[in-house]
């Protein structure tokens, strides 16, 4: 074998045995090592040369690249996992049939649009589904994904909440912790904007919390500008403290006629 194959095969064991052990501070020193050394293999992408020992060094990226994108979730890092991952896009997409399938791809395929879901980025999101096979699109990974985004559109807040439960990989519970705060943080900015007050018990089920301790802890993080007083919660602070914008309608009249005037004097 290529000494220099050998030499990160060795680093990338290294690198599992610390990830197994959850020593994720080691594991990202090795990660940058292991990027810095898989320059050295010309077969890799962008330049995908037909080298002696192609089959291996993809193989091996792609392992690492894999395990990159774990990391970063564990890490709770999101923007090395969208670094992580459009790195290793282009061995599902590019060298896929020279390589056998791997079993993390779905897996990892399906995290992507959550990542997405969950910072709201829906047109890439569904750019991401198109460019799946049909095969792809029937996998558990890939179909948890969908039908969580069908029900955030829909507004079906407790079927996302309920989803966590139902995650296809243990990968996942990272992403759906924060997409159950994006829909409470919807949910709460709708609720202070419909209502003066709710009960303490309206509130919580609102909201969709299971118990009134984890409805009070999320309003002392997340929203102290809330009032609680004989098991009532308070919205007026929060409107009172909201920025008054003031619409300049006379600009804007006078802006729609003079637009008038110029498709008048184009005509």
């Amino acid at each position: 074998m290529d000494p220099k194959l050998t030499e990160v095969s060795q680093l990338f064991q290294r690198f599992k045995a610390a990830f197994l052990r959850s020593d994720f501070d080691t594991c990202t020193t090795f990660l940058s090592q292991l990027k810095v050394s898989l320059t050295q293999f010309r077969s890799l992408p962008p330049l995908f040369e037909d080298t002696p020992n192609a089959i291996r060094e993809l193989n091996l990226a792609r392992d690492i690249y894999e395990h990159a994108v774990v990391l970063s979730v564990k890490t709770e890092d999101q923007d090395a996992f969208e670094r992580d991952f459009f790195q290793l896009k282009p061995y599902y997409t590019d060298v896929g049939n020279r390589l056998p399938p791997s079993p993390q791809e779905y897996p990892i395929l399906g995290l992507n649009l959550l990542r997405l879901l969950v910072q709201n980025r829906i047109a890439e999101f569904h750019t991401e589904l198109e460019l799946l096979s049909p095969t792809a699109l029937e996998n558990p990974c890939i179909k948890h994904a969908v039908e969580l985004e069908q029900s955030f559109m829909e507004g079906a807040y407790n079927r996302v909440l309920s989803a966590r439960q139902t995650v296809p990989h243990e990968t996942y519970v990272y992403f759906m912790d924060l997409l159950a705060k994006t829909v409470r943080d919807e949910i709460a900015g709708c609720s202070e904007k419909a209502y003066d007050y709710l009960s303490i018990n309206d509130a919580r089920e609102m909201l969709l919390f299971s118990s009134e301790r984890e409805l009070l802890e999320y309003i002392k993080e997340e929203h102290s500008e809330w009032e609680i007083k004989n098991k009532i919660v308070y919205f007026q602070k929060a409107k009172e403290s909201a920025p008054c914008k003031e619409i300049p309608s006379l600009h804007l009249i006078n802006q729609t006629l003079s637009y008038a005037r110029e498709l008048e004097r184009i005509v």
